[in-house]
């Protein structure tokens, strides 16, 4: 339901006392005048604690410095006039007896008035004895008409001309801003350079990451990387791409769902947090890392709490990237452990939420072993699709090569023999792969001259690459992925296929 509907429906049902919680005061308060006006010219009061009432003639100044007596006004004012009473942070005062008494006895006497008491705040805090009494609000972000309407009026007031794709572009990356972040963030944008377009995105995602600063339990990941700088793994890049548009309102009109999120198993050392990084930078939205550590508190009661708020946050922020790096380590074997439930609830809520989100929030879950998550995580519903990161093949590691070559050495990039190098790495991931370059690198520089393919070669010989030190654990890996439990995110996958023949060859 709308704000406002909600709202006058409120109204209009007598509820006496309205907790808002908004960091956006001035825009609730011209949605509040706005609400007055549509049921009929209600009068509206606002108070403060330094300048007690403003705005009203015949009660100008009163109740300053005393919030008892901005109380008392309430029940001077004639029962049959219909007001709204605007009590700015009044949370504080709500644990003070004669306030809380004040405001029970109130909330008796205008049941029957056509008069209410909205409490506005930054934050939620109510005392368990006015629980009963007090209506919880909540008041959105504005939405994407709003910002368009907001964008509108800023580049009318320039005059300037924007395409219909830029503007959705601009729309999308503001939303999960208060309207007064985006004004600033704008202003600053036609300040630098007299225009608003897509250049201007970056900006917008500063702005996020001063949101995202405030709280302790997501971190704003500044993306950089491209989706050209991912070697190989391109059926998973064809699959990002075709939903590079799929956050637009262009896509909601075509009937569209928002697209949920996928869950990245495979090795480690091959890639997926690279893609998610990836995939921030390549869609423009701001990328939101949950160390699902941080969830967990000592306090009864505080884990579920946190991971309520690192929801709320995601999806204010939204759309957005929330990048859960090793899911397998937070919820592996919740049967076995010993913390009366905690994990359980908290991965409730979490999968309860990832089912039924119609934010565009976008779940990028990364785990490396995922015979370990619990199957509920797994089913369809909660990801749009699964995809299986294996080790690269000699095609895979020879573009992998190419991608940071081209960045250690993009002068000399044709000195160094790619397929040699390709061919002489079996079973090396590409973690592995920028580790010998980085030997090389050393034993190069040691011997004051640039490194060649040789040191390479050299450097490799010398590692042991995770494929033989752990081979158990990941041909069993391997074998859980070519049963067809995943999708590969590789076109052609040499040890799945190899996997793959060995099945095949069981007798059964």
């Amino acid at each position: 339901m709308a704000f406002n509907t909600e709202f006058e429906l409120l109204l209009r049902a007598r509820y006496p006392l309205l907790y808002i919680a908004t960091a956006e005061e001035t825009r609730l308060e011209a949605t509040i005048q706005a609400c007055a006006a549509h049921l009929g010219s209600r009068a509206v009061y606002t108070w403060d604690f330094v300048d007690g009432y403003q705005g009203n003639p015949n009660a100008e100044g009163k109740g300053k410095r005393n919030p008892l007596q901005a109380l008392e006004f309430v029940e001077q004012l004639n029962p049959s006039a219909p007001a709204i009473f605007i009590l700015r942070d009044f949370q504080r005062f709500l644990n003070d007896i004669a306030v809380s008494r004040k405001l029970r006895n109130l909330s008796k006497a205008l049941q029957s008035r056509p008069q209410n008491l909205v409490i506005t705040a930054a934050e939620l805090e109510i005392p368990t004895e006015l629980g009963e009494i007090i209506t919880v609000v909540e008041f959105p972000l504005p939405n994407a008409a709003e910002i368009r309407s907001e964008l509108g009026r800023l580049i009318s007031a320039i005059g300037q001309r924007v395409d219909e794709a830029s503007l959705d572009d601009l729309v999308r990356t503001c939303q999960g801003l208060t309207l007064e972040r985006i004004r600033r963030v704008l202003g600053r944008a036609i300040a630098t350079h007299g225009k608003l377009d897509t250049d201007d995105l970056d900006l917008i995602l500063e702005e996020k990451r001063q949101t995202i600063r405030q709280t302790q339990i997501l971190d704003f990941y500044p993306a950089t990387e491209q989706i050209s700088d991912i070697g190989g793994l391109d059926n998973l890049k064809d699959w990002l791409l075709r939903r590079g548009g799929a956050f637009s309102e262009k896509a909601r009109q075509y009937g569209l769902p928002n697209p949920r999120g996928l869950l990245l198993a495979g090795i480690q050392g091959t890639g997926k947090s690279l893609t998610a990084k990836a995939i921030a930078h390549h869609w423009h939205l701001p990328l939101l890392r949950l160390d699902v550590g941080r969830l967990f508190a000592g306090l009864v009661g505080e884990s579920e709490s946190r991971t309520r708020q690192m929801i709320q946050l995601a999806e204010a922020l939204s759309p957005c990237i929330l990048w859960i790096d090793e899911i397998d380590k937070a919820f592996a074997g919740l049967d076995g452990r010993g913390d009366s439930g905690t994990t359980s609830r908290v991965f409730g809520t979490f999968i309860t939420w990832l089912a039924e989100k119609k934010t565009p929030v976008f779940v990028v879950a990364t785990a490396n072993n995922v015979q370990s998550l619990p199957a509920e995580l797994l089913r369809k519903g909660r990801f749009d699709e699964i995809f299986f990161v294996g080790l690269p093949n000699q095609e895979e590691r020879k573009a992998i090569f190419e991608v940071h070559l081209s960045r250690l050495r993009p002068h000399n990039l044709q000195a160094y023999d790619c397929d040699r190098l390709a061919y002489e790495t079996p079973d090396f991931s590409g973690a592995e792969i920028e580790q010998i370059l980085v030997e090389a690198m050393h034993i190069g520089f040691s011997q004051s001259r640039d490194f060649t393919s040789d040191d390479v070669l050299e450097a490799a010989s010398q590692m042991v690459p995770l494929a033989r030190t752990a081979q158990d654990q990941i041909e069993a890996l391997q074998a859980w992925a070519a049963a067809g439990r995943a999708r590969p995110a590789s076109r052609f996958d040499t040890l799945s296929s190899r996997i793959q023949d060995q099945l095949r060859d069981r007798p059964t």
